[in-house]
C-alpha cells in the first residue's frame, strides 16, 4: 500500500512538472482586469511620484591644466623663464587636489552652503537658494558655529516684523527686520530680500537649517567627480557635480575653480616672497653703509681741499682701478655666500632659500632652484597628507640631503672666492708699493673712493634683484585656465522618467500576477478538472457546477447547469455499463473520501435524471452510517437497516415511490444501527442485490465514503460502476491518492471519477443558451444540445447581483 502511494506522489510530482504554457497564461488572461487596474494605478502613482519628486541635475565645468607632459598650454612667462623656471604640473595630482577634502571645505564656506533655507509648498517642502524671501546674516558666530546641527524657522507677519521658531515650533519671540537678534548662534539679522521680477518664493515661512560642516563637506565631496577627457594625451579635466539646485551646483563648481588656482598662486608666490623679504633686509643695511662711506669721502676732501689727481700718478691709478674692481667683486661675492651661508644654518626644511643672489656660475644655484621646488611640492602634499606618508618622509629626506650639498657647496665657493681674494690682494701689495711716492692723501683718498665703488655694487645689485622679484609676483599666472564656466544641464539626471513608467508599468503587471502565483501556490485544494486529471488516471466522467440549492431535485423542465451537467453525466455512464447483460440492472455506486462531498446530491439527481429518461430507477441509501437521502425527500425511518436486521422483512415491502416521477423508488437506508458493518457482511445483501437487480434498470446507492469506515468496500463487489465524488475547493489534492490507490488495487470495480461543485463564476456553464468555458482554459464539451460559450464576466457580475438582491 505504502508503496503504491509512493508511486502515485511521484506520479503527482512528474504530472506538476508537465504544465501546460498555454493554460498557465489563460489563467492570468482569465483576470486581465485586474491586470488593467493594477497597471492604471501603478502608472497614476509613478505619475504623482514624478509630479512632487525633487529632480536633480547635473552640472559641469571644464578647465585646462598646465601639464608639460600632456601638451598643457605654452607659459606667458616664457620671456621670464632664466628667472621663474619651467611650471610643471601633473594632472593626475590636480585630479586628487580639486577633489581634496580642504579646497571643498573652502568652496562651502565661501558660498555658506552649511546654512541652507526651505520654503513650504502644498505637497512638499523645497529648498531655496538665491530666490529665498529672506536672508539670515549671521554678524557675530558663536565658536562652534559650524559643528551644529539645528533649524528655526522666520514666519514673516507683516513686512517690517517676523516672528522666530525654534526646532520645535515654538516661538521665541517677535523682532523687526534688520533688528540685531542675539540668540544661540551668535547675532543674526533677518532681512527680506528683493527677489528678481518672475520670482515665485512669495512663502510666508522660511525654514533655516544649519548643517554640521564636516556633513555638508562630505556631502559635496561624494558628489564631486573630476575626469580627464583623455587620460593619454589630454590635461582638459571635466568637474561635475549633481544637485537639486542649479544654481548651488554653478556657485559651486566656480568657487571651488577659483579657491583651486588661488592656491596654486600662493603656492607659485611663496618663493617671490621669501626673495623679496631677503632683498629688502639687505638693501636697508646697504644703505646705511654706504651713506656712511660717501659722507666720509666728502669730510675727507673738504678736509684735505682735495679737488683732481695728479696727472702723475694716472698709469698707476689706472691698474690700481682694475684691481679695485676685481676686489669688490670678490669681496662682494664673499659677502653674499657668508650671507647665505648663515641663512641656510639657521633654516628648516619647510623655508625657501632666495635662488637669484650668489653668482650663477656656482653649482649651488641649481641646488637651490631644485631645493626650493621640493619645499613647495612637500608642502601641499602635507596639506593633504599626514607626517606619516611616504612621500612626506622621501621629501624631508631628500631636502636634508639637499640643505647639506648647498651648504657644502657655498662653503667651496667661498674657498674659491677666497683664494682668488689672495691673489688679489697680493696684487694689491705690489701696486700699493709702486705707488708709495704717492702723497698719503690719494692713497686715503682711494680706500674711501674702494669702499664706496663695493658698497655701491652691492646696492645697485640688489635693486636689480629685487625689480626682477616684483616682476615674478605681478605676472604669476593661475595653475589652470578655464575653458567653459560651470552649466547645467536642462535635463534632470534623477529621476529617469522612462525608466520609472517602465517599473511602474512592471510593477503594475507584477502585483497581480504575484498574487495570483502565490495564491494557486498556496492554494492546495482541488479546483478544476485538470486538478483531477494530472494527478490521477481514474477516468474522469464529467464536473457538476455549484447548485443553487443544496437539495434540489432535477424535475422534467429543469434547466439549470447542474442539470444538464448530470444528463451529460447520463450519457457517459451508458458508454461505461455498455457492458452490463440485458435483463439485469446497471448498478452504480456512489462514494467519496469524505462526508460533505456531495455524494448524496449525485445519487438523487442522478437516479432522477435516468428516471426522467423514461428508465425504472431505484436509489438506495447505503450510507447507513450516516444516511441522508431523508434531506432531499419525505422517507420513512424504515429502509435496508430493517431489512438486514429482519429475519421477516420483505425488501419489496420498503421500498418508497416518488411522486412527480413515473418510474423512480427509492430504498431509504433506515435506522442507524449499532453494528453497520456486521449487517453489511450478511448475505442478505447479496440476496436483496440478487432480488433488485431483477425488478429495475438502474440502481443507484448512495455509500459510506472509503477513508472513514469499510462499509463501501464491503460491497463493492455488487456494483457494476463506481462514481468517486471528489468535491471542488473541498478536498486537499493529496487526498487523490486514496481513489488512485483503489483504483490501482481494483478495490473498486469499473471507476470513474467526477468532480462536484465548480465554481460556475470561472467560466463554467452548462444549458441552452449558457455555455460554458472551463476555468483556467480547459474546455470540454459532449452532450445533446449544449452551446458552448463563455459567459462575460460583467454577466456574472450582473447575475450575482440580482441574486443578491
Amino acid at each position: 500500500m505504502e508503496n503504491n502511494i509512493k508511486s502515485i506522489d511521484q506520479n503527482e510530482e512528474g504530472s506538476d512538472r508537465q504544465i501546460n504554457l498555454k493554460d498557465q497564461i489563460a489563467k492570468y488572461i482569465f483576470h486581465w482586469k485586474w491586470f488593467v487596474l493594477s497597471t492604471i494605478v501603478c502608472l497614476f502613482g509613478t505619475y504623482f511620484y514624478l509630479r512632487y519628486a525633487t529632480p536633480e541635475y547635473k552640472m559641469e565645468a571644464t578647465i585646462l591644466i598646465k601639464d608639460d607632459k600632456k601638451g598643457g598650454i605654452s607659459s606667458e612667462l616664457s620671456a621670464f623663464s632664466d628667472l621663474l623656471g619651467p611650471v610643471k604640473s601633473n594632472v593626475d595630482n590636480e585630479i586628487e587636489v580639486l577633489k581634496s577634502r580642504r579646497l571643498v571645505r573652502n568652496a562651502v564656506l565661501e558660498l555658506s552652503l552649511q546654512v541652507s533655507y526651505y520654503t513650504e509648498g502644498r505637497l512638499k517642502t523645497s529648498r531655496t537658494y538665491k530666490n529665498t524671501p529672506i536672508n539670515v546674516s549671521f554678524i557675530e558666530k558663536v565658536a562652534d558655529f559650524n559643528e551644529i546641527d539645528t533649524s528655526f524657522t522666520v514666519h514673516l507677519i507683516s513686512n517690517a516684523k517676523y516672528e522666530l521658531l525654534n526646532s520645535k515650533l515654538q516661538k521665541t519671540g517677535t523682532y523687526y527686520l534688520g533688528e540685531t537678534v542675539k540668540s544661540k548662534l551668535g547675532s543674526l539679522v533677518v532681512t527680506k530680500n528683493i527677489l528678481e521680477p518672475g520670482s515665485t518664493a512669495s512663502a510666508k515661512s522660511v525654514t533655516v537649517k544649519l548643517t554640521n560642516i564636516e556633513s555638508v563637506v562630505n556631502t559635496y565631496q561624494n558628489r564631486l567627480a573630476v575626469e580627464p577627457v583623455n587620460k593619454l594625451t589630454s590635461s582638459v579635466l571635466t568637474i561635475s557635480i549633481v544637485d537639486p539646485i542649479k544654481e548651488v551646483g554653478i556657485d559651486f563648481l566656480n568657487t571651488l575653480i577659483k579657491k583651486y588656482n588661488d592656491d596654486a598662486i600662493a603656492d607659485k608666490n611663496q618663493v617671490a616672497e621669501k626673495t623679496e623679504t631677503f632683498i629688502n633686509e639687505r638693501l636697508k643695511s646697504i644703505t646705511g653703509e654706504l651713506d656712511t662711506v660717501e659722507n666720509g669721502l666728502v669730510t675727507f676732501k673738504r678736509n684735505n681741499r682735495l679737488t683732481d689727481i695728479t696727472s702723475e700718478a694716472g698709469l698707476f691709478l689706472q691698474t690700481a682701478s682694475e684691481y679695485e674692481k676685481n676686489m669688490a667683486t670678490i669681496r662682494t661675492e664673499l659677502d653674499v655666500v657668508e650671507s647665505m651661508i648663515a641663512y641656510v644654518s639657521k633654516s628648516t626644511i619647510k623655508d625657501i632659500i632666495p635662488t637669484n643672489i650668489i653668482p650663477e656660475q656656482s653649482d649651488a644655484v641649481g641646488l637651490i632652484a631644485t631645493y626650493n621646488e621640493l619645499v613647495t611640492r612637500n608642502t601641499r602634499i602635507e596639506q593633504s597628507g599626514t607626517d606619516e606618508n611616504l612621500a612626506v618622509v622621501n621629501n624631508r629626506r631628500q631636502l636634508t640631503d639637499l640643505r647639506s650639498s648647498i651648504i657644502k657647496s657655498l662653503a667651496n665657493l667661498k674657498a674659491s672666492l677666497l683664494i682668488k681674494k689672495k691673489e688679489f690682494l697680493d696684487q694689491g701689495r705690489m701696486i700699493d708699493g709702486r705707488i708709495s711716492a704717492i702723497p698719503g692723501q690719494q692713497k686715503e683718498l682711494t680706500v674711501i673712493t674702494r669702499n664706496m665703488e663695493i658698497k655701491q655694487t652691492i646696492y645697485l645689485y640688489l635693486l636689480q634683484k629685487r625689480e626682477e622679484n616684483a616682476i615674478t609676483l605681478a605676472v604669476t599666472a593661475p595653475n589652470s585656465k578655464i575653458i567653459d564656466q560651470g552649466y547645467a544641464n536642462p535635463i534632470p539626471v534623477s529621476p529617469k522618467r522612462q525608466i520609472i513608467y517602465l517599473v511602474g508599468l512592471i510593477l503594475g503587471l507584477l502585483i497581480p500576477f504575484s498574487i495570483i502565483y502565490l495564491r494557486d501556490l498556496l492554494d492546495n485544494k482541488i479546483n478544476n478538472r485538470y486538478d483531477v486529471e494530472s494527478r490521477v488516471t481514474i477516468p474522469f466522467i464529467g464536473d457538476v457546477p455549484k447548485s443553487e440549492t443544496h437539495d434540489e431535485l432535477i424535475k422534467m423542465n429543469s434547466r439549470s447547469s447542474s442539470a444538464e451537467a448530470m444528463r451529460i453525466v447520463r450519457t457517459n455512464l451508458d458508454f461505461i455499463l455498455n457492458q452490463v447483460p440485458e435483463g439485469q440492472a446497471k448498478t452504480i455506486f456512489m462514494t467519496s473520501t469524505f462526508p460533505k462531498e456531495g455524494k448524496t446530491f449525485i445519487s438523487v439527481n442522478l437516479a432522477g435524471t435516468f428516471a426522467l429518461s423514461g428508465k425504472k430507477v431505484l436509489l438506495v441509501g447505503l450510507d447507513i452510517r450516516n444516511p441522508k437521502l431523508d434531506e432531499y425527500m419525505n422517507l420513512p425511518n424504515r429502509g435496508v437497516t430493517t431489512y438486514l436486521s429482519s429475519k421477516t422483512a420483505n425488501i419489496n415491502d420498503l421500498i418508497v415511490k416518488l411522486d412527480d416521477y413515473e418510474d423512480f423508488y427509492v430504498l431509504p437506508a433506515g435506522i442507524v444501527p449499532p453494528n453497520p458493518a456486521e449487517l453489511l457482511l450478511n448475505n442478505k445483501v447479496d440476496i436483496m442485490f440478487e432480488t433488485l437487480k431483477k425488478q429495475f434498470d438502474y440502481i443507484i446507492v448512495d455509500t459510506a465514503p472509503v477513508s472513514l469506515v469499510t462499509d463501501t468496500l464491503l460491497i463493492a463487489k455488487h456494483a457494476d460502476s463506481f462514481i468517486y465524488v471528489v468535491r471542488a475547493n473541498f478536498l486537499d489534492k493529496r487526498m487523490l491518492r486514496i481513489p488512485q490507490t483503489l483504483y490501482e488495487q481494483k478495490k473498486l470495480p469499473n471507476m470513474s471519477i467526477l468532480l462536484n461543485d465548480t465554481d460556475t463564476t470561472k467560466g463554467y456553464g452548462y444549458g441552452y443558451g449558457y455555455g460554458y468555458g472551463y476555468g483556467y482554459g480547459y474546455g470540454y464539451g459532449y452532450g445533446y444540445g449544449v452551446e458552448v460559450k463563455k459567459v462575460p464576466w460583467y454577466e456574472n457580475f450582473i447575475n450575482k447581483f440580482k441574486k443578491k438582491s
